[in-house]
């Protein structure tokens, strides 16, 4: 299966992500909110960017369970609780991406929130993969 990321023409890059993804009809697969939490459910720490890898892991596994990898993920929506530590973490966010991720970039969004139901839960990741 093959996806191509959409740039309307006259429009800038986008940087991390993508504005938008075509994919050919395949099996959807809908990640619901994954959280930093192990496979026990325990948070093995209270810092965002080891929340977002941890998250990025559950949404990978649950993928992966579907037969798919991360070239497979077409959309994710982050919701999180802490703009400032989110700011300041850009960064490591990105070196945490690229090392599961590789360069590529679904269409994504960022909504900040004031809290999450999983505390000290401070990022949520939610995704939709297709697989051929």
């Amino acid at each position: 299966m093959s996806t191509r990321a959409l740039l309307p023409e006259g429009w800038a890059p986008s940087v991390g992500y993508s504005n938008g993804i075509e994919t050919r009809a395949g099996r959807i697969v809908f990640v619901a909110g994954q959280v930093g939490w192990d496979a026990g459910q325990k948070f093995q720490s209270t810092e965002l960017a080891a929340q977002f890898e941890q998250a990025l892991l559950n949404v990978l596994a649950v993928v992966k369970e579907a037969g798919g990898g991360p070239a497979q993920v077409c959309r994710i929506t982050a919701y999180c609780c802490d703009k400032p530590a989110y700011l300041a973490a850009r960064t490591e966010l990105g070196t945490i991406w690229k090392r599961h991720m590789g360069r590529h970039y679904p269409a994504m969004s960022m909504i900040f929130v004031s809290d999450l139901l999983d505390s000290p839960g401070k990022i949520e990741l939610e995704a939709t993969a297709v697989l051929p």
